[in-house]
């Protein structure tokens, strides 16, 4: 038993259910039974392609394709340790959107190597970001206040807020000790809520919401920005934030 606990990465009291462990089945069998893939495609696909068009639009149906091919090929690296099936994944999509950034020479935070612990450049650079949050919706207030996090504890922000992850699975897609992602969160859910408390005759309500239409589009309907056709989700993914900063702060509730 011993052992078996040193083998654990460092949680936050979350356990793999037994779908997480079932995925890992499935990603094992998926070398000699393609099917296995297949289903997993299906699983993930609306969420990645949700993670994908919030921060890249213009070309997160051909990112998605990139994904799981380089998930495919890379599936014997998947560590049932170090987290679940859907962690792996969102870090494979992570991985291929810093990719895509380098490529197109376009502006990425700074590097912050202490944290990034799968050597993964940056990715999702708050210029982009920032483009899919109504700006009409948006504070100004609060916009700077997201603006001015450090590049990991954004990027955690998001993954909790848009991507309705756990800490411990962003911890995950990170690579950094869910110790780290709770301090981290903690801090930023700190600094967002001092951003949003309403000064002398100010009105608190201030909503967030993300934009599903890229910058250049006039629709403003999800599926107008659907997954790759080659992996037929089931549906296409939500692209709003919590519709209140409150909402955004209950994400991340469990961290005191």
């Amino acid at each position: 038993m011993k052992q078996e606990s040193e083998r654990q990465p460092e949680s936050d009291g979350e356990v793999p259910d037994e779908g997480d462990l079932h995925e890992g089945d499935l990603l094992a069998r998926s070398a000699r039974d393609p099917a296995a893939f297949e289903a997993l495609v299906a699983r993930h696909s609306v969420a990645l392609h949700g993670y994908l068009v919030r921060r890249a639009p213009a070309v997160a149906d051909d990112l998605l394709s990139e994904v799981w091919l380089q998930a495919y090929a890379s599936r014997r690296t998947f560590d049932s340790a170090r987290g679940t099936v859907r962690t792996w994944l969102f870090g494979v999509a992570r991985n291929v959107l810093a990719a895509h950034w380098r490529h197109t020479a376009r502006e990425r935070p700074e590097a912050e190597p202490e944290l990034s612990g799968r050597g993964a450049a940056e990715t999702d650079p708050w210029h982009a970001v920032d483009q899919r949050l109504d700006a009409a919706a948006l504070a100004p207030l609060v916009r700077r206040t997201l603006a001015g996090l450090p590049h990991v504890e954004r990027e955690l922000m998001l993954l909790v807020a848009w991507e309705q992850l756990t800490p411990t699975e962003a911890a995950a897609v990170l690579g950094i000790p869910a110790g780290t992602a709770r301090s981290r969160l903690h801090r930023a859910r700190n600094r967002l809520r001092e951003a949003l408390e309403p000064g002398p005759g100010q009105d608190s309500r201030i909503a967030l919401s993300a934009s599903p239409s890229s910058p250049s589009s006039s629709s403003s309907s999800p599926s107008s920005s659907s997954p790759s056709s080659s992996f037929s989700p089931s549906s296409p993914s939500s692209l709003s934030l919590p519709s209140t900063p409150s909402r955004v702060l209950r994400s991340t509730g469990d961290l005191a």
